[in-house]
């Protein structure tokens, strides 16, 4: 499942090429990618279509695209609602953008926008495995931020380490209040988003923290250098474009990323462990696996 860097990289691709835009048309071809829409298809085109997309944001591994009002059958604005237009990418869901002539095989639903300064453009969103979805969503105040809004049904979703309102003390007692693995910990996404399988697992690796270290034992110094790892990982495979081990993941345009060349631990079994030489190991862990030198990763117990 795509991660913050993956998410992140197809937000700001998405930014400036939807930012402005007016949706001029809905084309639902599956309805089962509207599953977390609270309607039929008919009424996620109403609310849809005539509306005009204001940004691309996120929180976590969740995008939505805030709406502005209405167009009236005059052409002037209607009456506003504050609703988005969220974006749920789930294991394989992409979000294409494209010219007026080009379909991609897969694609589930079909905006077609014109843009002020891009012309006419198209959004498809693509789905092989179609645990994505889309909905049209109500956006609600969030506590944690004054005056900020968000999608009702991402409002239960912590801030992420990158997020400039994101509280590193109020992380960190919580974190310590846990009575779970370090990694448990870390896939809350209520406690922290944004981090899932394949980050967890890097920053643990670079951290020296076993994933199954029990949360309570992990001193202060350890627990904001695990979160400073974490805020590391994310930063760097942003900049390598996210994750990308096959054609499931891909930004707007297509193209994959590569921070899969610099994996330490993710993926690695039976490899050298980068810093001590011995083999990486995988273990069976919440349906997945955990990746970890188990030299350099010691459960350690505490002072």
């Amino acid at each position: 499942m795509p991660e913050l860097p993956e998410v992140e990289v197809v937000r700001a691709g998405l930014a400036p090429a939807v930012s402005g835009s007016h949706v001029a048309s809905v084309t639902v071809f599956d309805e089962r990618s509207l599953r977390r829409h609270p309607g039929p298809g008919e009424d996620f085109v109403d609310r849809l279509e005539g509306r005009t997309i204001v940004s691309a944001e996120r929180r976590g591994k969740f995008l939505w695209l805030p709406l502005g009002a209405h167009s009236t059958t005059s052409g002037q604005a209607g009456s506003a609602t504050a609703e988005a237009l969220v974006v749920h990418l789930g294991m394989s869901g992409q979000v294409l953008l494209r010219d007026r002539t080009t379909d991609d095989r897969l694609t589930r639903i079909r905006l077609e926008l014109d843009h002020p300064e891009h012309g006419p453009l198209r959004l498809n969103f693509v789905d092989q495995r179609i645990f994505g979805s889309m909905a049209v969503d109500e956006m609600i105040e969030t506590t944690d931020a004054p005056g900020a809004l968000v999608p009702s049904q991402v409002a239960h979703i912590a801030r992420d380490p990158l997020d400039e309102w994101f509280d590193d003390r109020l992380f960190l007692d919580r974190l310590a209040r846990r009575n779970t693995g370090v990694k448990r910990a870390l896939l809350d996404q209520t406690l922290l988003s944004g981090v899932g399988n394949i980050y967890a697992d890097e920053a643990l690796w670079a951290a020296r923290i076993h994933y199954d270290q029990p949360t309570s034992t992990l001193s202060r110094p350890r627990a904001k250098l695990l979160l400073a790892e974490v805020r590391l990982v994310l930063e760097k495979a942003l900049g390598e474009g996210g994750t990308s081990f096959d054609a499931q993941y891909v930004n707007v345009n297509g193209a994959s990323g590569y921070f899969s060349h610099s994996l330490n631990a993710y993926g690695q079994q039976g490899k050298p462990c980068p810093r001590c030489g011995r083999p990486i190991i995988r273990e069976s862990f919440m349906n997945r696996g955990s990746h970890f030198c188990a030299f350099c990763q010691r459960v350690r117990a505490p002072r």
